[in-house]
């Protein structure tokens, strides 16, 4: 009793120290001038502020060349570095191509690729790159638009019909692939015009031990050491394009306090966000995917030690999740960090002052905060039952896919006009029901993610749902999977069948948990998407209105949100502390092969046997990988780093640890670009991998006679 009080003691202390410092942050923290970031759109290029900042006249043309030196893929960037449509980007951009244009006996995984000829460059079915030629503002058009709606919903409406209507114009109109685009969070509208190459081919990639060295464990960390890369080449008409706008490469490296800049497609950014929706990311959306993922991450590193058979399969899932995971976990944290929201807390604040000052904005703009807090309060309401209710691929047990299957089917057969037509139906299920019950199927891993899923429901249902009770009772975890499976016909395949062949209306109706699961979701989940749906357009009219106050008291002093559009960002090389002590500028291979022999060459610190033996013109001191100031995030994958003579010097390919919170936040002391080194490219394509023709390509902008 006497250590219950005590313990009692100690956490009331601990809460009002925690309110006390809350208070302290809220009252003394202040908003830096690029908590907003740096992720310039070429809507207005920031010339202004590279000449103040870097004392660096960047005109009109060495925008317009830089952007149409760029490119972006399906989910990252790439640039043109010759004027024979040479095009690089980063290899982890192209592991899935390398999969999908393997030949017979081929592992370009393991073993890389590189074409000695034009006529060996491997075409890439359905690949495309998109260069951006136009820009044009339709803000006007669109405003109009949505002050013609008689409600928030009619005006999303008019908005959207509209936005189609100027898209098909454009795109009839100049031949290119257009795309509507919102800046400052609806201040700003644009018609982007893609020119898109169809005809892309392989021309080199490294092996993924180097490419990808350290593995998942130093991903997102600095010292670094990978030749994250990739070149492919744009055809046109069954020929290299000819370019006009492309990089030419740097061999002379960067030199501390020059100005560098990143030209890529960053993905998504919340910077512009208000504190409610923040805080709903925190408390929601955060919450829910970190749950997921680092549960699913843990227990996989859990099943390769007590399950040593499929360590290989669990490994393989671990990396695939892995940078999401971190990217998530990091993300949840910086959410949660008193002193990153009371940051933001004093943007807003003082964002809020400034339009409530102004006579001519106030009326129109001054309840806007409040608005938004009260759609995010709604969405509380029903945000956790919508996670709860939708079936998520990545971590969803088979147990509920095999039920999903077989109720989609019992529905189908239930819904035929007559019993004849259901016996046929029932008859296909006969020669289908092997594959609704995976003949490789990995009970482990399945229970476990079945028990990860049973405490995410109960985590966004409550423990009173009648949901949660009708299918774990009063179980949580492993226990939930023991009491689920135990009253289940799918923990056993023929137990299944019988299941099965009792026909559809048993299916239907069967109190089996998981199709319990799918039926009370499937009653429900309509109507609260829909309600969903009439949020979100309630709120995106009050994120426009946002938008529009955030550009009349700052103009283009701070740059819009990302979204998969192209940027610039400016930086400097620069460390950071870590670890008790500071990162280099640059690493080289040196510390590559410090940290092959450290841990003992093993995986995934393994090397490919090309690296093994070095040829010795190769220098272990050339520059490898590097760290800047230059904001990126998802989507920068593959963005050059160029200076201010538009020269390559780098290629991003990640971030460190720190950055991963730029996701709302930009913090310059210790947000890092990580690059690979133009000099680390160019002499271990030509040196380890005797791609002599692709490095004088690189060293020279053309192709060599």
């Amino acid at each position: 009793m006497k250590t219950r009080t005590i313990s009692i003691f100690v956490l009331l202390v601990f809460v009002l120290v925690y309110i006390n410092n809350a208070q302290i942050l809220t009252d003394t923290v202040k908003a830096q001038k690029f908590d907003t970031g740096k992720m310039w759109s070429f809507d207005y290029p920031p010339a202004e502020y590279f000449k103040e900042t870097y004392g660096f006249d960047a005109n009109e043309s060495w925008f317009n060349d830089v952007r149409l030196s760029a490119l972006r893929l399906r989910n990252c960037t790439s640039s043109f570095v010759s004027e024979s449509g040479l095009m690089m980007t980063n290899h982890h951009c192209a592991r899935t191509i390398l999969e999908h244009i393997k030949k017979d006996g081929e592992d370009l995984i393991e073993n890389g690729f590189f074409a000695n000829s034009f006529s060996d460059e491997r075409k890439i079915p359905n690949s495309y790159a998109d260069q951006l030629v136009l820009i044009n503002d339709v803000t006007d058009e669109i405003t109009k638009a949505m002050q013609t709606g008689a409600d928030d919903n009619e005006k999303a409406k008019n908005k959207a019909l509209r936005i189609k209507e100027l898209q098909e114009k454009y795109q009839k109109d100049t031949g290119l692939i257009c795309e509507f685009v919102s800046l400052f969070n609806g201040a700003k509208f644009s018609i982007y015009g893609y020119k898109r190459y169809t005809d892309i081919r392989l021309v080199f990639a490294p092996d993924m031990s180097i490419a990808y060295f350290g593995g998942d464990f130093d991903n997102f960390t600095f010292p670094r050491y990978n030749l994250d890369c990739t070149f492919f080449r744009a055809y046109e008409n069954d020929k290299p394009a000819e370019i006009k706008n492309f990089f030419r490469f740097s061999l002379n490296g960067i030199q501390p306090g020059e100005p560098i800049f990143t030209v890529g497609n960053p993905g998504t950014t919340q910077r512009l966000k208000t504190i409610a929706q923040l805080e709903y990311m925190r408390d929601v959306t955060f919450r829910n995917r970190a749950f997921l993922y680092d549960n699913y991450y843990n227990e996989l590193g859990r099943l390769e030690s007590i399950d040593p058979k499929h360590a290989d399969e669990y490994e393989k899932i671990r990396v695939e999740i892995g940078n999401s995971q971190k990217v998530t976990e990091s993300t949840y944290k910086g959410l949660r960090d008193p002193y990153l929201m009371a940051r933001k807390l004093d943007f807003q604040n003082k964002f809020q002052k400034a339009v409530i000052s102004n006579p001519d904005i106030k009326d129109k703009y001054g309840i806007v905060w409040e608005n938004i807090e009260k759609t995010r309060a709604e969405m509380r309401k029903i945000g956790p039952k919508i996670d709860a209710f939708r079936i998520r691929p990545t971590f969803i047990s088979k147990y509920f896919s095999m039920a999903k299957q077989l109720f989609e089917f019992a529905k189908e057969s239930h819904n035929k006009d007559n019993q004849k037509s259901e016996g046929s139906n029932m008859a296909k299920l006969d020669s289908t029901i092997e594959s609704i019950y995976p003949a490789n199927f990995n009970k482990m891993l399945e229970d476990t993610k079945l028990g990860i899923q049973a405490d995410y429901l109960r985590l966004n249902l409550g423990n009173d749902d009648p949901l949660i009770k009708k299918m774990f009772g009063d179980n949580a975890g492993q226990e939930a999977v023991k009491y689920i499976l135990s009253n289940s016909v799918f923990s056993n395949r023929d137990d299944m069948k019988k299941l099965a062949k009792k026909g559809s209306d048993a299916i239907l109706n069967s109190d089996d948990p998981f199709i319990i699961y799918l039926k009370e979701t499937e009653d429900k989940l309509p109507g609260l998407q829909g309600r969903e749906t009439e949020i979100r357009n309630t709120e995106q009219v009050f994120d426009d209105m946002l938008g529009q106050a955030i550009f009349k008291v700052y103009g283009t002093e701070i740059p819009p949100d990302a979204n998969f559009t192209l940027r610039i960002s400016d930086g400097v090389l620069s460390g950071f502390d870590y670890n008790g002590t500071k990162t280099p500028l640059f690493t080289t291979f040196y510390g590559l092969y410090d940290r092959w022999y450290s841990f003992n060459k093993l995986y995934p610190w393994n090397l490919n046997p090309r690296w093994n033996k070095l040829p010795a013109e190769f220098d272990l001191s050339t520059p490898f990988n590097f760290v800047s100031t230059n904001d990126i995030v998802g989507g920068n994958s593959g963005s050059a780093i160029i200076n201010k003579n538009k020269e390559v010097v780098g290629l991003a390919f990640d971030g460190n640890m720190d950055s991963i919170v730029g996701n709302f936040i930009y913090l310059p002391f210790n947000n890092r670009c990580v690059g690979v080194d133009s000099r680390a490219l160019v002499n271990a394509i030509e040196i380890i991998y005797g791609a002599k023709r692709l490095s004088d390509e690189l060293k020279t902008g053309k192709i060599g006679n």
